[in-house]
């Protein structure tokens, strides 16, 4: 990841796994130790940020290649790529602002090579990706799993390891 000045770390796993469900439970352990987080979430489908009627929403589809709503709460800049294909995980990185995080988590981007922490539920009968992926550090499951020594095994039922996991993963890369 050229354009990473912070750590950056993914969950990695099929479909309808629990990578969401994962992230809103860690994210909010991940605040209470004062992180600031920054996420970037790999969508397989077309989708629409702004809703059909507002005005942000008229005027991209009148022609605006950027649009950029801004409140007193938040910011959304929404763009159109001129030549749709798969983004690129790196260049996604670089659009943000990496003076305000210290850890970006990412969700999705599988097949791209960065750390990641795998979900694996074995009661869904899909295949392991660590074997097939060696940016994998460790694999979060709801049973125990026979893994090789270099990866951590996580229980998938106790966010609080999980958080604490993330936590030694931030502060070796800081301390390097």
């Amino acid at each position: 990841m050229i354009n990473a000045r912070i750590p950056v770390l993914g969950f990695a796993a099929y479909s309808g796994t629990g990578k969401t469900t994962l992230l809103t439970r860690l994210i909010p352990l991940l605040k209470h130790k004062q992180l600031r987080l920054g996420l970037i979430k790999h969508s397989h489908h077309n989708f629409e940020i702004d809703q059909p009627g507002k005005d942000s929403h008229r005027l991209r589809v009148a022609g605006a290649d950027t649009v950029l709503l801004v409140s007193r709460q938040r910011r959304a800049i929404i763009s159109e790529f001129a030549s749709p294909e798969e983004p690129r995980l790196d260049e996604q990185i670089r659009q943000l602002d990496q003076a305000e995080l210290d850890l970006i988590l990412v969700e999705g981007f599988k097949t791209e090579y960065f750390p990641k922490i795998e979900i694996h539920r074995p009661a869904l009968h899909k295949p392991l990706l660590y074997p097939h992926d060696s940016s994998v550090i460790a694999v979060a499951s709801e049973e125990k799993l026979d893994l090789p020594e270099h990866l951590t095994a996580l229980d998938l039922n106790q966010p609080e390891r999980v958080a604490d996991f993330v936590l030694n993963f931030v502060q070796e890369y800081t301390h390097d």
